[in-house]
């Protein structure tokens, strides 16, 4: 059986009887280098980076583009560092699986040093500013998710924790934007240096998200008197520190029991399943997808490796605007989202399984070809009809892939305003006629369904996490299977909250639709599947 902490260099026949391509570097050697001159930061060192920018960064080793590792930054969860990377120097077992059922693994070495970066790790705080006062770090990536930037509540006043981290001193900062502002201030004091912060996250806009929340901070900080009108302008300087927008799509889901066996069998040793305290699941090993894109907005003010020789699409803001536009709020992350709601609701636990339900196969077809597709602009460098099309037909139903509903149904009232309200926002902006929308209020019924936290049998099921739920919940938790209620007097604190849905619903005559779908779905048992297949059904 084979390791991961095994000499990849010194026995890589062992790796090649367990069917493991390995790195063409020497790890120790890009740590080092890592250490003397840092290039490249991530935050966020979960199973998306193990699985696709730590195969970039692997890619460019290989190739002699890059000779430094990637520096992993983990905010949230201590345990990732210490359960999952710290035991195995770093490495990852990256599995693709396509729809055939092969398995395509990889040692992945490109790890240079994990850290803990919060104020409650002193070690880990006082390191990472120091990487960031080196004038060798060219960018940063993110993938903290979309909760990762948020310093506003549900009536969109500042959190506590944005008032306590803007009120407070930069090394006292407890928000991720806090966290960050405090680094770009230290590499500011130590020379003004130049940096990308490339949020790589998965919403819309992404970069201009993250300059906001960061200026907010330190705009704050700038109020107070903590820093001066210098910082400001070295922040909202492109040509010192750039945000740059991206578009990044590869669906990887937790690591899979089922997947831990076949590698077993295969001679892989290290198949162990984490679930940390924090409740991460992340493994020695991730499950991936075939099918990836990521594309950057070219705006590097202190220079980049050649990201595009690891298959990384550059290209100017509008273009990236465009392709994001198009994966984000019509051909990919709407359709995931719907399936993970009525997913939810239905007792399923595959997507893939999803995809074998007619009338569910017919609500993202519905969504996608009909309702996102004729307000999307076309990027140019990808093909929104042959995205779909791959969606459906490839990437979704494919059972290799172990993606559940419950995880795609994280965090929801996050993405709404992005994955549904760009779309009605566009039909508005270009008086298109809005009466043939189905699936798009179907499946904003189906979430306020979702909030009463009971699948259509009848019995209660865990939602899965949002930060909103607390919030939210109430509204809805007296109402009973069989009850007749007056839905647009219920929903109606959540249909209007601008937070969620920025678009307006009323203008967009989508109200009656959604509340009329709602009191559908509350028939009684059985009712939820009736709704679906009475709207788009087959």
């Amino acid at each position: 059986m084979v390791r991961l902490t095994d000499d990849y260099l010194k026995d890589p026949e062992a790796f090649k009887q367990a069917g493991i391509t390995v790195p063409q570097f020497d790890q120790a050697q890009a740590a080092q280098a890592a250490a003397e001159a840092p290039v490249w930061v991530h935050f966020g060192g979960g199973n998306l980076f193990r699985c696709f920018h730590a195969k970039i960064a692997q890619d460019l080793l290989n190739q002699g583009a890059l000779k430094a590792g990637v520096i992993v930054a983990e905010t949230y969860d201590d345990g990732v560092v210490e359960q999952a990377y710290a035991p195995y120097q770093n490495r990852a077992l990256q599995v693709v699986m396509d729809e055939q059922g092969h398995y395509d693994k990889t040692l992945i070495a490109s790890v240079a040093e994990a850290i803990y970066y919060n104020h409650v790790n002193p070690a880990g705080w006082a390191r990472l500013k120091a990487i960031f006062e080196q004038p060798s770090l060219q960018f940063v990536t993110m993938s903290i998710t979309e909760k990762g930037y948020t310093l506003r509540d549900l009536n969109g006043d500042l959190t506590a924790a944005a008032q306590a981290d803007i009120a407070g001193e930069p090394d006292a900062a407890t928000t991720n934007m806090g966290a960050i502002a405090r680094l770009l201030l230290a590499r500011y004091h130590a020379g003004k240096y130049p940096i990308a912060m490339v949020s790589t996250d998965n919403f819309s806009e992404n970069g201009k998200r993250f300059e906001t929340e960061v200026l907010t901070i330190a705009k704050g900080w700038l109020a107070k008197g903590t820093v001066d009108q210098g910082f400001i302008d070295y922040l909202t300087d492109p040509q010192q520190v750039s945000f740059p927008w991206s578009m990044i799509d590869r669906i990887t889901p937790n690591p899979a029991e089922s997947v831990a066996k076949i590698l077993a069998a295969s001679g892989f040793a290290d198949t162990q399943i984490i679930h940390t305290a924090k409740h991460t699941n992340i493994a020695p090993f991730g499950n991936t997808e075939v099918t990836h894109y990521l594309v950057i907005e070219d705006s590097f003010p202190n220079g980049r490796p050649p990201l595009e020789k690891a298959g990384v699409i550059l290209a100017d803001r509008d273009t990236v605007n465009d392709a994001d536009q198009m994966k984000v709020t019509a051909c990919l992350n709407p359709l995931h989202t719907g399936l993970a709601i009525f997913g939810s609701v239905l007792g399923y636990t595959s997507i893939a399984a999803e995809m074998t339900n007619p009338d569910l196969v017919a609500l993202v077809k519905q969504l996608g070809y009909n309702e996102d597709l004729p307000v999307v602009k076309d990027p140019k460098i990808i093909s929104p009809k042959g995205f779909i099309d791959e969606v459906i037909q490839k990437r979704l139903p494919n059972k290799n892939i172990p993606d559940t509903p419950q995880r795609i149904a994280s965090d929801t009232s996050q993405k709404l305003p992005i994955r549904y309200g760009v779309t009605i926002q566009h039909y508005l902006d270009a008086g298109k006629e809005t009466s043939g929308l189905k699936a798009i209020p179907l499946i904003i019924a189906a979430w306020c369904r979702f909030l009463m936290a009971v699948q259509d049998d009848g019995t209660a099921f865990e939602p899965s996490r949002d930060p909103l739920l607390p919030a939210l919940q109430p509204y809805v938790k007296a109402i009973h299977l069989g009850d007749h209620v007056d839905a647009q007097a219920v929903l109606k604190p959540i249909l209007t909250n601008k937070q969620i849905f920025p678009a307006d619903l009323e203008a967009a005559g989508l109200m009656p639709k959604i509340t009329a779908y709602f009191n559908d779905m509350i028939a009684g048992p059985g009712a939820v599947a009736k709704t679906l297949h009475a709207v788009v059904g087959a």
